[in-house]
């Protein structure tokens, strides 16, 4: 009689998978124990679907202006040593004497050091 048992069992639990099986491939074991009985953790999982993708999209948004940001911080960080040297070049004594004289602006250079002037009241 334990035999007979045995193999009742077995064969319950081959028509269990077999149900499991067919179920899942029809979609009804997905519908009918996951959605319908567990209503809440389906939303909760929804919910936490649409979270990560819009974490997701935000981040690349976010990545996408980084990248935008530090081309056009390196743009201009090479204009301004561009202009620096420019600066540089400008205002050395004999560039500004030249411009001077171009412009005929009727400035001379300084022959002799400053000096100051005093005067007692």
């Amino acid at each position: 009689m334990g035999e007979k048992e045995e193999t009742k069992k077995t064969g319950a639990a081959k028509k269990k998978d077999n149900g499991v099986i067919r179920g899942l491939l029809s979609g009804t074991l997905i519908s009918e124990n996951l959605i319908l009985r567990d209503m809440r953790y389906s939303a909760l999982i929804a919910l936490l679907i649409i979270i990560f993708i819009a974490n997701r999209f935000n981040a690349e948004r976010v990545e996408r202006q980084i990248i935008v940001l530090e081309q056009e911080v390196s743009d201009l960080r090479a204009e301004s040593l561009s202009v620096s040297a420019d600066l540089g070049s400008v205002s050395r004594q004999s560039e500004i004497t030249d411009l001077v004289q171009e412009r005929g602006l009727g400035l001379e250079e300084l022959r002799e050091p400053p000096y100051r002037i005093v005067v007692n009241e």
